[in-house]
């Protein structure tokens, strides 16, 4: 749920301040509008409501448009609002704009809930405008701190894969065979036969058989070689850098410079 919070600055310098804290300390500059003398320049006359009850300036229907038609709060306002500086703050919980209301309130806003005899001796407070009902309490300023966590994850970074595969190559090899080969060798004689060439003197048959030598080819395998994959495990200690944010809170005692201030307003 959205809320507005405004406040008036008797001066320029006091609302310039608090905008630039402001967007210094975690506030958008989209939501955080300002509106200075050449916003009201348009016109100079003073704010009058017509019978319709609309207000004759920008500030007017600023601060109608702010209220939903309170002609009271904005009369108040738009006066107010004619003689100073505005800011307005568009915050979004109720969290958000209160700390919009103290610092705005740190840096002088003018508090027009007060009576009139109240108000130059403390103009110390901002009022805050919201679309929702805003409980009203301390300032407080939240202090955040970033914590560093580390963790760990596991990410793949390579690897090895075995893959067999058969690769025929041709092969060479150099053996020595024996052939055998039968001759026939005929040699003219002539003698008279003897005893023992009559025993021979038969029909018969005398037959030699050849052998030759052939290559015969065999295959053995043999395991030569064994690979497998062992996965070994290294740890290392590594510094990780990094930045973390936290919030600082300056404490400014501002009462002798608001007595000063006002010394001056009474002069």
């Amino acid at each position: 749920m959205a809320h507005t919070v405004v406040g008036i600055f008797e001066y320029e310098s006091d609302a310039q301040e608090a905008q630039n804290y402001l967007l210094a300390n975690g506030f958008a500059d989209g939501d955080v509008d300002f509106k200075t003398a050449t916003y009201k320049s348009e016109t100079d006359a003073p704010s009058v409501i017509d019978r319709d009850g609309d207000f004759g300036d920008r500030i007017g229907n600023f601060f109608k448009d702010l209220f939903d038609g309170d002609d009271d709060q904005t009369r108040r306002y738009t006066d107010a609002g004619r003689r100073g500086t505005i800011v307005t703050v568009h915050a979004a919980s109720a969290e958000e704009a209160q700390a919009a209301a103290a610092i705005l309130d740190e840096y002088g806003a003018i508090d027009l809930d007060q009576s009139t005899a109240d108000r130059s001796s403390n103009p110390g407070y901002t009022q805050p405008v919201t679309d929702a009902s805003f409980v009203e309490g301390p300032s407080t300023v939240p202090v955040i701190e970033e914590e560093l966590h580390l963790g760990k994850r596991e990410v793949e970074t390579g690897g090895v894969r075995l893959r067999s595969r058969v690769v025929e190559r041709p092969v060479q090899e150099s053996i020595r065979l024996r052939q055998e080969q039968v001759s026939v060798n005929r040699t003219p004689v002539d003698r008279i036969a003897t005893e023992s060439d009559f025993e021979t003197f038969k029909e018969g048959t005398i037959e030699v058989k050849e052998y030759a030598e052939v290559p015969v080819v065999s295959k053995e395998a043999r395991v030569v070689e064994e690979i497998s994959l062992n996965k070994s495990v290294e740890e290392r200690d590594e510094i990780v850098s990094d930045t973390v944010r936290h919030t600082e809170v300056d404490v400014e005692d501002i009462t002798d410079e608001e007595r000063l201030r006002r010394a001056g307003l009474d002069l």
